[in-house]
């Protein structure tokens, strides 16, 4: 179809829904012949991702998967907040931001309609003590580079429920890591909170926030399927 490759992002607390909204938005594309292409933030963009499993599982002896309410799971990744740990994320997560750029600036040259990150920069960022100057100093350092989503989604959630959905991280990480992530949309002006609501009220409002950010555009997204 021609014209600038739209950039969105999906972020969120573990359990929040993001799954199912991802899924939804690119159905919706996919139905008017939009071209579409997924990507998760930890398989196609971290770096050394093989060590920082190994820090997760071995280090700091947390468990691998994912959690459900059949299987709680006990992750000891980014819920380990001591200095010298975050002192490494703030390396890590300079060298994901570079290599986001880069991975982004190839992406608007192909042939996809829509770009659709399962996580973003900002899930990383949100692990980080944002009450503190020096973390939201490397927030600014790196939303200033690295590229913005034409719309960033946060699927927002309550915690207890998101919690009961995927049991991973103790229940008060959780509520300080939703915290975070609508720190993160103060900060950066950037991102587009999806308040919680049944999941079809939800898919509406990304819908509706994809086409106010598809306008104005070259890509010709006149034909999708009307809002429900």
């Amino acid at each position: 179809m021609g014209g600038p490759v739209k950039i969105v992002s999906f972020s969120g607390i573990d359990g929040a829904g993001k799954t199912t909204q991802i899924t939804a938005l690119q159905s919706w594309l996919d139905r008017s012949g939009h071209r579409t292409r997924l990507l998760t933030f930890w398989d196609d963009i971290v770096i050394l991702s093989r060590f920082r499993e190994f820090l997760s599982h071995k280090a700091f002896k947390g468990d691998q998967g994912i959690g459900s309410p059949e299987k709680p799971l006990v992750r000891r990744d980014k819920n380990v907040t001591s200095w010298p740990v975050i002192a490494m994320r703030f390396f890590l997560y300079m060298g994901d931001a570079l290599h986001l750029a880069l991975t982004v600036r190839r992406l608007r040259k192909g042939d996809a309609d829509v770009i659709i990150f399962d996580r973003y920069i900002y899930d990383e960022l949100a692990n980080l003590p944002l009450n503190r100057w020096v973390a939201r100093t490397f927030v600014r350092l790196v939303a200033a580079f690295v590229p913005r989503p034409d719309v960033a989604y946060v699927i927002d959630a309550d915690p207890a429920a998101a919690f009961a959905r995927k049991p991973e991280y103790p229940l008060e990480f959780v509520r300080n890591n939703r915290e975070a992530y609508l720190t993160l949309s103060r900060l950066t002006g950037a991102i587009t909170v999806i308040a919680p609501s049944s999941v079809d009220a939800m898919a509406a409002k990304v819908r509706e926030a994809f086409l106010r950010a598809s306008v104005p555009g070259n890509v010709d997204f006149s034909g999708l399927p009307a809002l429900e």
